[in-house]
C-alpha cells in the first residue's frame, strides 16, 4: 500500500459522519441572440468579428482585413492565401515574423467572446507568436456562458487547449494599455 492509499484509508476509518454533496446547479446567464452578444463582447475586448455572408470567400475576407500580410500561416486546406504551413516547420521559432495565422475555433462563448482553440498544429506557438490571429468559427458553435463551455471541454480529447478572447493586452498602474504584449496584436473571428 502506498503512502497516499494509507493516508486515505486512515481518513476513511476516522470519518464520523458523511454528507451528501450539495446541489451545485448554476443559474448561468443566457442570451437571446448569442451571435450579436459574442460580436459586441469581442469588439469591447479589442477584437473584431466578420459575419461571412453567402457568396463571400473566406480567403478574400482574410486578405481584405490583412492586405499587407506577407507571411500567412495555416494548415487548413481551404486557406489558399496561406504562404506557409506551420506543420512543415521543425522549430517553432521559425514562426517568428508571421503576420497572420489562420486557425479553426472549436466553439465560442457569448459571455466572454472567448474561443476554445485546441492544439491543431504541430507547434502551439502559432496561437501566440503571430502578429494577428484569424479564427474561423461556425456560428452554431457559440454557447451562452463559460459553464456551458466547460461542459464541452470536460469530455473532449485534447493534449492542449486555450481560450482566446481578443488580442493580447496588458496595462500598468499608470493605465497605459499595450496590445500584443503576450500574443497577437489583432484577433479577427470570421463567423462561418
Amino acid at each position: 500500500m502506498s503512502s497516499k492509499e494509507e493516508i486515505l484509508a486512515r481518513i476513511r476509518r476516522n470519518t464520523q459522519k458523511s454528507y451528501e454533496m450539495p446541489d451545485l446547479g448554476v443559474n448561468a446567464i443566457t442570451y437571446e441572440d448569442k451571435i450579436s452578444t459574442f460580436i459586441k463582447v469581442l469588439e469591447a475586448s479589442g477584437g473584431e468579428a466578420h459575419l461571412l455572408l453567402a457568396g463571400e470567400e473566406v480567403n478574400d475576407v482574410i486578405r481584405s482585413y490583412y492586405p499587407k500580410a506577407e507571411r500567412i500561416a495555416s494548415n487548413l486546406p481551404t486557406i489558399t492565401c496561406a504562404t506557409l504551413n506551420p506543420d512543415a516547420l521543425n522549430d517553432p521559432r521559425e514562426l517568428d515574423g508571421v503576420d497572420v495565422a489562420v486557425v479553426r475555433g472549436s466553439f465560442g462563448v457569448a459571455e466572454t467572446a472567448a474561443v476554445w482553440l485546441p492544439k491543431q498544429t504541430k507547434h502551439k506557438a502559432v496561437f501566440f507568436i503571430s502578429n494577428a490571429l484569424v479564427i474561423l468559427l461556425k456560428r452554431e458553435d457559440i454557447v451562452n456562458n463559460m459553464n456551458e463551455a466547460y461542459q464541452r471541454i470536460v469530455s473532449a480529447d485534447y493534449d492542449y487547449g486555450v481560450f482566446m478572447s481578443g488580442p493580447s493586452k496588458t496595462a500598468d498602474i499608470e493605465q497605459a494599455l499595450v496590445f500584443g504584449a503576450h500574443g497577437p496584436i489583432r484577433v479577427t473571428v470570421i463567423l462561418m
